[in-house]
């Protein structure tokens, strides 16, 4: 079933120039057996079979994939060329048949989740290189199909005739002599073997397709948007700029959106693998469609590019949801980081009248396409830990604000989605992340969100004491509430406190100028400054019912033994790998157009000097195993994780010896023991 499997197959509609009819330039003369085989690979790719004949973890093509319908459940079947359980015995006619007219060899319908009615446009030479593939480019597999699950009476083929009888038309594509040969090679592709209106045309009452061009009846529904199984399918009517498609279809992302969802198998083994010219064709085509309904109500609404103010971020729940759950990756302008995070301004998904889909990956996270042209992939978190009226709130902030024009959601909506698709629960664990939220119900909540605001908007608030390009939060990520993320969780409760580095007991606001003057190499503040009072009131608000020397679940970055020995040359492979797409090759960090630091820089004069902690190895190994690299898998809440600890012992040698600022007072430290055996002085 293609349908509920490819619901996100937002342009998969390409077909090569070398497998088309005479009628769409086909090759003069006729290929060999070799490049059939090779060419039905192609078209084999363009119509995505193995993503719906493949179960997870099973052989290609085999088989076994359970897909949801409303009426039921399907198992995709075994279409490998096994003669007792795959497709083996079919003869070319009856390949054709099941093909164009969804009925199989042995005489039994296919349900129409297989989009035959789409198929039935491939020309003849096309399916020919098609089958030449399938029974001599695939590897057999034995495996018998599953029984499916439908209801009564869907569960009774019978019916299936009449459908086709009524809704089904089996004749190949027909050109449009009155268009250019690339239009009709684009309507040929969306239409035919790319079956985009399987996912992107509402669907009637029969589960039929609403139309299946815009030429025939009920045009204007065609490709204009469907939501099935807690999918939104995009309106593709009145899209991108035919450059814009191309990216996408080539890498998963382009300036207005990535691939979430379905969509990024999709990338991986199909759309990338688009010939140059069928994507031109592909783009053409869509073009020149007339724009659906939604479309024209949106654009009659004014369109206002705005930066969100500080009193959407700061004086809201969902703004302040958004900034601490949200903004560290798609940036507190929504405008994401290029070819890393999407943008979420202007995001036609996002400010859908259906929500669906924005729901959905909140929900259940998701991870961009691996692709030959960007072959990182990055991974969003899911954050169904959040309550639906948490999600409510972050969802609604992100689909009003930047001049997004989407409706605000509710929590109902919300619990919708998170039972229909029907999440594992959360792991439970002893560190529960305070939520910036809440410090709207403080009598004090206007101090509390200025300390929170100086933690991680440091240098731009306090420029006169911040002597490089970092911010509190960038070691105590997301404000200190992320669990080994050197959290603010409790730690006021343990000061005042002896400090072995500084050979005497000092206050919380010791500490925090210690932080100013060596991780950002700069100048302390007054202790009875109105900057100081605010972020000791904000991390006292976190201190919670933590009682002094009591254990702090998720306390500091965590343990790394030290009996791990680094390999710097070793941890620059790592850096360059897994660090260097967010800190730069160089360590410089990466910017914005505007200047403004991305991701900080590790080492040079703009980094934290030898003084930092961060400067020693196995404080950076621990930072670097519990927190990076970020959106690396779907850990809450930032995907972080997937380094050995023997490759964070060596990329922490690496960057923390690297070249950074000196620290004038370091002969002052430890002036009675106890010195690190990894301080750099």
């Amino acid at each position: 079933m293609i349908l509920a499997k490819k619901l996100l197959v937002c342009l998969n509609v390409a077909l090569s120039a070398l497998l088309v009819t005479p009628a769409l330039a086909a090759p003069a003369t006729a290929p060999s057996v070799d490049d059939s085989i090779r060419q039905g690979q192609y078209v084999s790719q363009l119509g995505d079979c193995v993503a719906c004949h493949t179960a997870p973890g099973g052989k290609p093509m085999a088989g076994g994939l359970e897909l949801k319908t409303p009426f039921g459940i399907i198992h995709s079947t075994n279409i490998t060329p096994d003669v007792q359980t795959g497709i083996g015995s079919y003869t070319f006619a009856q390949f054709d048949r099941a093909m164009r007219l969804g009925v199989a060899a042995d005489g039994h319908n296919l349900y129409p989740a297989m989009p035959y009615p789409s198929f039935a446009k491939i020309t003849e030479p096309d399916m020919r290189k098609l089958y030449a593939y399938m029974m001599h480019g695939v590897t057999p597999v034995r495996q018998p199909n599953k029984k499916n699950d439908m209801q009564w009476p869907f569960s009774m083929r019978i019916g299936l005739a009449g459908w086709n009888m009524a809704f089904l038309d089996g004749h190949p594509y027909q050109p449009n002599p009155a268009q250019s040969a690339q239009w009709n090679r684009g309507a040929y592709l969306i239409e035919g073997l790319g079956h985009c209106g399987s996912c992107h045309t509402p669907r009637g009452l029969a589960f039929e397709e609403k139309a299946m061009s815009e030429a025939g009846p009920g045009g204007k529904y065609f490709l204009a948007g469907s939501t099935v199984e807690a999918w939104r399918a995009v309106d593709l009517r009145n899209l991108w700029a035919a450059p814009e498609i191309a990216q996408f279809l080539k890498t998963g992302h382009n300036a207005h959106a990535a691939a979430y969802g379905s969509m990024t198998e999709v990338v991986h083994f199909s759309t990338q693998f688009f010939a140059d010219s069928d994507i031109a064709a592909m783009a053409a085509y869509l073009k020149t469609l007339s724009p659906s309904d939604e479309s024209i109500q949106m654009k009659q609404k004014p369109v206002v590019s705005a930066q969100a103010t500080a009193t959407d971020l700061y004086t809201t729940r969902g703004g302040l949801g958004y900034t601490q759950f949200c903004s560290t990756c798609h940036q507190i302008d929504g405008h994401g980081v290029k070819d890393i995070f999407p943008p979420l301004a202007s995001n036609a998904s996002v400010q859908s009248k259906d929500p669906t889909s924005v729901i959905h990956v909140v929900l259940s996270g998701w991870k961009t396409a691996s692709t030959q042209p960007a072959p990182r992939s990055f991974g969003m978190p899911n954050y169904s830990s959040l309550s639906d009226q948490e999600l409510a709130e972050i969802v609604s902030f992100v689909r009003t604000k930047w001049g997004n024009q989407g409706d605000p959601v509710t929590p109902d909506e919300v619990k919708k989605i998170r039972d229909e698709i029907k999440l594992a629960p959360a792991a439970p664990s002893r560190f529960a992340a305070p939520r910036f939220a809440a410090m709207l119900d403080n009598p004090h909540s206007q101090q509390l969100i200025y300390g929170m605001r100086l933690m991680t908007e440091t240098k731009a608030l306090l420029p006169g004491n911040v002597g490089n390009s970092l911010n509190c939060t960038s070691c105590h990520l997301d404000g200190g509430t992320v669990a080994k993320g050197s959290p603010f969780v409790g730690v006021a409760a343990t000061f005042p406190i002896y400090a072995s580095r500084a050979g005497h007991v000092i206050d919380y606001k010791d500490r925090i100028n210690a932080c100013f003057r060596r991780s950002m190499n700069g100048k302390p503040l007054a202790k009875d400054s109105s900057e100081m009072e605010a972020m000791v009131a904000y991390s006292a608000w976190m201190q919670s019912n933590v009682k002094p020397n009591e254990p702090i679940p998720g306390r500091g970055v965590g343990k790394i033994s030290k009996t791990i020995l680094p390999d710097a040359t070793r941890g620059k492979q790592v850096y360059d790998n897994q660090c260097a797409v967010c800190h730069g090759t160089n360590g410089e960090g990466v910017k914005q157009a505007n200047g403004t630091y991305v991701f900080p820089p590790l080492w040079g004069n703009e980094s934290f000097n030898i003084g930092a902690g961060m400067a020693r190895t196995y404080t950076a190994a621990a930072f670097a195993k519990n927190n990076m690299p970020m959106a690396n898998t779907q850990n809450f809440p930032f995907g972080q994780g997937g380094l050995t600890d023997q490759e964070a012992v060596d990329v922490g040698e690496y960057f923390s010896h690297m070249q950074r600022p000196d620290y004038a007072e370091k002969a002052n430290d430890w002036p009675k023991g106890g010195k690190p055996t990894d301080a750099r002085y």
